[in-house]
């Protein structure tokens, strides 16, 4: 397995402040009620689209809620991040070991990158893909990168904490690692069809040398 996609909310950064903050900002500039902070916590994953799709069925107040949550994102939110403990050190070992990494997000792409850039671990990753206007379903983030740079799917790896990102490394045909320090359960990944479950980031290199 030489190439290996990774998920950024819940995998290699617990975002959830910034995220949560920012829905908090979104809804109530938008007039509506804001929901309490486990309903939130369920938003941490899925595209923007998906969620203000359920609160809204007009684009155009789609289009406004999303506005809204990344000028908050943008300024602020953003900053309210911190890296897992154990991810860079995974992440240069594999770097060093010879593999191909790659992010692929639901969060906006250019503020993925910002988030990558701010964190200094950037450099560890051949390409950043994250959702776009015309591409911001998991599935589509994960074929745009396979496309782009001209990777097999047979021989790539995908590693994510929700069922979005195993379901749509399913969708791509790429193999599928869901980790549980994340927003997701390990009983949704089960369910989405992981082919392989790790509790833990020094647990990856191992279970990615099995598949080599």
């Amino acid at each position: 397995m030489k190439n290996i996609l990774f998920d950024l909310d819940g995998t290699l950064v617990d975002s959830s402040k910034g995220i949560i903050n920012a829905f908090t900002y979104t809804f109530t500039n938008i007039n509506l009620e804001v929901p309490d902070v486990n309903l939130l916590s369920t938003y941490i994953g899925p595209p923007l689209e998906t969620t203000f799709s359920d609160y809204f069925s007009n684009q155009e107040d789609i289009d406004l809620a999303i506005r809204h949550f990344r000028r908050y994102y943008q300024d602020t939110g953003v900053y309210q991040v911190k890296m897992y403990e154990g991810i860079e050190e995974m992440l240069a070992q594999l770097s060093n070991s010879g593999y191909h990494l790659f992010v692929t997000t639901s969060k906006h792409e250019p503020m993925a990158l910002h988030m990558l850039e701010e964190l200094g671990i950037h450099s560890y990753f051949s390409g950043i893909y994250g959702s776009l206007p015309d591409r911001f379903k998991k599935a589509d983030i994960i074929k745009a990168c396979l496309k782009q740079e001209n990777i097999p799917a047979s021989e790539t790896l995908i590693i994510g904490d929700t069922h979005f990102d195993i379901v749509g490394g399913k969708f791509a045909g790429i193999t599928t690692l869901g980790i549980t320090w994340g927003f997701g359960s390990e009983i949704d990944l089960v369910k989405a069809g992981a082919d392989y479950i790790n509790h833990k980031p020094s647990q990856i290199i191992a279970t990615v040398e099995k598949m080599t």
